[in-house]
């Protein structure tokens, strides 16, 4: 076998799989999505920017 056919087919690391398991689990707790959760951090900085201009 040449290189190339022996470096394609090496295992993957012992450490992704338990990653991947690991997202795959559901978790309880509040759900939020994540455009949502930019806005709201958009929004917090204009106001403090705001409230620091006028007051």
């Amino acid at each position: 076998m040449s290189k190339k056919k022996k470096e394609k087919s090496a295992p993957m690391p012992a450490a992704s799989a338990g990653l991947l398991r690991f997202f795959e689990e559901e978790t309880e707790g509040v759900k939020v999505r994540p455009e949502l959760l930019v806005g709201f951090a958009i929004a917090l900085i204009v106001i403090c920017v705001l409230a620091n201009a006028f007051l």
